[in-house]
C-alpha cells in the first residue's frame, strides 16, 4: 500500500508540475468555467500518462510550493463529472490526505488519474471546450493537441519510482496510529479496528448514547495504512459499526424545524475489506427531504430573506435573528430541495455574508451545500 502523504512530499520535492504532476492552491467546481478548465486538466495528463498514475495536489500555494491545506471534501462525485464530459474517461480518485501541520479540518486533495490507454476527448460542449477537443501535458502546461497515433511512454518509470518510495511499512503505520490518538486526547473518545491482519482504522468523537445506541459528534476517521482521512465533521451525528470485513459510518444531520430538533439519516459509507490485501468504499444517500405544510415554508423562506436582507444593509441584528443565523441554511436548503424559486440564489447570498459574520455561521452554509450536492449527484 502507498502511503498518500510520502506520495504527495515526494511529488513536491519535484517543485515545478510536470507532465505527471499538477498543483493547485483550491478547487473551484461551481460554475461550467470552472468544471471545464478542471476537465482540461485531467484530459491533459489522461493523454500525456497512458501507462501511468499522474496526480493534482490540491491545497498547495504555487510559489512557495508549502502546503496551505483546503477543506475536506468527501462528496464531490467527480467521477460523474467526468464520465458526463469526457470521451474514453479514466478513472479518477479523489482522496483527502491529514498534514500534523495543518489546522483541524485541513487536509491536502490529491486527485490520482488512473492510466487510460485511450485518447481521452471532450465529449460535449461545456464552457469555451467544444465537443471533440484534446489536450495533452506539455511540461507544466495543458495545451490542445492532435494525435495521429496513442502518445508515447514517457513517465511511467519516474511515477513507479514515486510510489515505490511512498510504499508504506509496518513503523509509518504504528507511528499514524499513535498521532492519531495523541492528536485526539482529551474529551474526545478515540479507538481503532485492525481489519484482515492489514488495514488499520482510527476514528475520534465525542460519545454518547441514546436508548442503547451509541453515536459520535465531531467525528474524524482516518485510514492509517495510507493516511487518508476518510471522514471529517464538526457537528453531524454518526453512528459507527465495525464488522470483521467492514466498516459503516451512517451520517445524520440536525434540522430544527419549528423549534423542534430532529436528526434525519444523510449517508451511509461502507468500506469493504478484502482478504487479497484490497477494499473498496461504497456510499449510499439516504436522506429524503422532511415535508413540509408550503405556506409555513415560504413563511420561514420569507423571513430568512428578510434576514439576510438585514445583514446586506449592515444593520445590527437582534438576539433572536443571531440565534435565528444557525438554522439559516437549512431552511434555505429545505426550500431549494422544495422547490421555492430563488431559493439557490439566496443561497448565493449568504455565503459572503455570514463568511464575514463567524465562523460557526459559515459552517452552517458549507454543511447545507454539501447536502445538496450530495441530493443532485445521487
Amino acid at each position: 500500500m502507498i502511503n498518500k502523504r510520502l506520495l504527495v512530499k515526494a511529488l513536491l520535492s519535484h517543485n515545478d508540475e510536470n507532465s505527471f504532476y499538477d498543483k493547485k492552491l483550491k478547487l473551484n467546481l461551481a460554475s461550467k468555467a470552472e468544471k471545464a478548465k478542471f476537465l482540461k486538466h485531467i484530459c491533459a495528463l489522461s493523454n500525456a500518462n497512458p501507462n501511468n498514475n499522474s496526480f493534482i495536489a490540491i491545497g498547495i500555494e504555487d510559489q512557495s510550493n508549502s502546503i496551505v491545506g483546503v477543506d475536506f471534501f468527501d462528496d464531490s462525485k467527480i467521477q460523474n463529472l467526468i464520465n458526463a464530459y469526457l470521451k474514453n474517461p479514466p478513472l479518477v480518485l479523489y482522496e483527502n490526505i491529514p498534514f500534523p501541520h495543518l489546522p483541524q479540518g485541513k487536509v491536502v486533495g490529491l486527485v490520482t488519474i488512473r492510466p487510460m490507454e485511450k485518447i481521452t476527448s471532450f465529449l460535449k460542449n461545456i464552457s469555451k471546450y467544444p465537443q471533440g477537443m484534446v489536450f495533452t501535458r506539455e511540461g507544466s502546461t495543458s495545451k490542445p493537441h492532435v494525435f495521429d497515433q496513442p502518445p508515447k511512454d514517457n513517465n511511467s518509470q519516474k511515477v513507479a519510482t514515486i510510489e515505490r518510495h511512498a510504499k508504506n511499512n509496518i513503523r509509518l503505520t504504528l507511528e499514524g496510529v499513535i498521532d492519531f490518538r495523541e492528536q485526539h486526547q482529551g474529551e474526545l473518545s478515540a479507538d481503532y479496528r485492525v481489519f484482515k491482519e492489514t488495514f488499520v482504522v482510527c476514528w475520534a468523537g465525542l460519545k454518547k448514547t441514546v436508548n442503547d445506541k451509541t453515536y459520535y459528534s465531531r467525528v474524524d476517521i482516518e485510514l492509517i495504512n495510507e493516511q487518508v482521512k476518510l471522514f471529517y465533521s464538526h457537528c453531524d451525528e454518526v453512528d459507527i459499526v465495525a464488522t470483521d470485513n467492514a466498516f459503516i459510518l451512517t451520517e445524520y444531520i440536525r434540522l430544527d424545524l419549528n423549534q423542534q430538533p430532529k436528526y434525519y439519516p444523510l449517508e451511509e459509507v461502507k468500506i469493504s475489506f478484502a482478504d487479497n490485501g484490497s477494499y473498496s468504499i461504497h456510499s449510499r444517500l439516504l436522506f429524503s427531504p422532511p415535508e413540509m405544510d408550503k405556506g409555513t415554508l415560504h413563511h420561514l423562506y420569507n423571513a430568512a430573506k428578510a434576514l439576510l436582507q438585514k445583514m446586506a444593509l449592515q444593520h445590527p441584528l437582534t438576539p433572536a435573528e443571531k440565534r435565528d443565523l444557525s438554522n439559516l441554511c437549512p431552511l434555505l436548503m429545505l426550500s431549494v430541495l422544495h422547490g421555492i424559486q430563488g431559493a439557490l440564489e439566496q443561497m448565493d447570498l449568504a455565503k459572503p455574508l455570514l463568511k464575514q459574520y463567524s465562523t460557526a455561521a459559515y459552517q452552517s452554509y458549507k454543511d447545507a451545500q454539501r447536502v445538496l450536492r450530495k441530493v443532485k449527484y445521487n
